[in-house]
């Protein structure tokens, strides 16, 4: 999801960038217009997917303050939307953002760690998010144990709560179960990468050790064939590979391009945001307006 650099730069991290808001297309979450990249949240959380020392840079550089900044500058280049973690500390960072005038909308992830879906969404339903959807990690492992269809409760628990409902995954045949099953979802959160393999599996597939998440590039395709294939909206995510895609402009630019050429009208992009050492809203916005354009044409 996310995107960063880790290069060095002399002096302070560069101001971020302020774009005309009319630029960015949007599509529709049910009665609301989201723009056509939202900002993702691991970075904010501190969930590099690529060590525990950038992890740990992420959790020093993202105060309060700087989160504020990304978000301002997000909005004033026309992301209009968050998708972050339902949990405590992002739950009480968007509250005072909006306090202070904030106005970005907000795509909730439910927090496994709370054990208690129905609490947990009872605190993010009181901060009016435009959709929740069940966190994808947890998705994969009901059904890497055979048990996906007891998601349909939570699901309709989502749905109570008046906001939009979504169901996330890395896995392309979990998009194919809950199609099949005709489930009540207005979108699909779908990530590129299956990172729900084990070790062995991931090994196994690559024909040499694999310690820790796998990020193959083929799977890339495969769960962009569902994106395309389903009627329903898709946010898709880590795009970049969590960096890996990332090494250069042209990557990036491939990395999105690619995003679009299988991605719907319906359909929009997240991509997590480190700014601290390149500027990276002002770029993002560019790559996929230029990608969304020339899908158009």
């Amino acid at each position: 999801m996310q995107q960063f650099s880790r290069r060095t730069l002399m002096g302070a991290a560069p101001a971020l960038a302020v774009m005309n808001q009319a630029e960015m297309p949007t599509v529709r979450m049910g009665q609301h217009s989201i723009s056509r990249l939202i900002v993702g949240g691991n970075p904010v959380s501190a969930n590099s997917h690529v060590s525990g020392a950038l992890s740990s840079e992420m959790r020093d550089y993202f105060t309060t303050a700087n989160v504020k900044r990304l978000l301002e500058a997000c909005e004033s280049a026309g992301i209009n939307a968050w998708q972050s973690r339902a949990d405590r500390h992002i739950m009480r960072l968007l509250h005072e953002y909006r306090q202070e005038g904030g106005k970005i909308q907000w795509i909730a992830q439910t927090a496994s760690e709370y054990g208690d879906l129905k609490r947990n969404l009872g605190e993010a339903a009181a901060l009016k998010p435009i959709g929740i959807y069940h966190h994808g990690s947890q998705t994969d492992n009901f059904w890497r144990a055979g048990k996906l269809d007891q998601l349909e409760d939570a699901l309709k628990r989502i749905r109570q709560t008046g906001a939009q409902t979504g169901l996330g995954s890395h896995i392309p045949e979990v998009i194919d179960h809950a199609e099949s099953k005709g489930w009540d979802i207005d979108f699909y959160m779908t990530c590129v990468y299956n990172l729900s393999r084990t070790e062995a599996e991931a090994s196994q597939l690559a024909g040499r050790e694999i310690k820790g998440e796998y990020f193959r590039d083929a799977d890339r395709e495969e769960m962009l064939k569902r994106v395309a294939s389903v009627k329903k909206p898709c946010l898709i995510f880590k795009i970049y590979g969590a960096t890996r895609q990332c090494a250069t402009a042209e990557a990036r630019k491939a990395a999105v391009e690619l995003a679009f050429r299988y991605a719907k009208q319906a359909d929009a992009v997240v991509v997590g945001m480190f700014p601290k050492y390149t500027e990276q809203v002002k770029e993002n916005c560019r790559l996929v307006m230029q990608a969304a354009a020339q899908r158009q044409s």
